[in-house]
């Protein structure tokens, strides 16, 4: 029953200008990490470093600031990474590059249609949350068969790392977008042949 299958650490990008001012943005090429996110990133690889000397592949997401943050976690391991377009961060459709207080006072009919209907209703061009943890879960289980038995680094977004985990533990979905998951954190899943257990989540050293 607990047979490991796969040991995943999942890496939410360093911070960048966006995140600092509170936005939603799904966009792959803008903005960059900023200092503080290269920071974040190199203390996570140094503490990564001493509690998980070897880890087996290294995956990150498509976007510029997941992929120079897999870049430096790479670097000190002295190996290389592989892109996974499904790892993107959620799409944001009419809210992206939008604060939430913009949100609230731009859109607020979608913003109420959204707390009624949390799982299913997302506003034009974005993804709902029952998709994006379909996506999610079809990604990681793919990422599972390719690697059994090995530690792996998935660099990638709060948000898919909160489906996740959410698919991990059966979390409800109205509830995964309290599960916080801060810029340059690693949380790590253990996958058994007969469920998942949450290791720990958002650790920043």
């Amino acid at each position: 029953m607990f047979n490991r299958l796969c040991k995943i650490i999942f890496i939410r990008h360093g911070s960048t200008i966006y995140n600092e001012e509170n936005r939603l943005f799904d966009s792959e090429e803008y903005p960059p990490l900023n200092e503080a996110g290269k920071y974040e990133i190199e203390t996570l690889t140094e503490w990564l470093k001493n509690t998980t000397p070897k880890i087996d592949c290294i995956y990150t997401s498509s976007a510029l600031r997941a992929i120079q943050s897999a870049r430096l976690i790479a670097k000190s391991y002295k190996t290389g990474f592989e892109i996974l377009d499904n790892l993107y961060e959620r799409k944001a459709g009419l809210w992206g590059g939008l604060t939430f207080d913009q949100i609230e006072e731009k859109y607020p009919q979608e913003l109420e249609q959204y707390h009624q209907n949390p799982f299913e209703f997302w506003p034009d061009g974005g993804e709902s949350t029952k998709e994006l943890n379909a996506r999610v879960k079809k990604t990681i289980g793919e990422i599972i068969d390719n690697n059994k038995y090995k530690i792996l680094a998935v660099v990638t977004h709060a948000g898919v790392i909160q489906a996740a985990i959410a698919n991990a533990l059966d979390i409800p979905p109205k509830n995964q977008s309290r599960v916080i998951i801060r810029t340059g954190s690693a949380t790590q899943i253990n996958y058994y042949e007969y469920g998942a257990g949450l290791i720990y989540s958002s650790y920043v050293p």
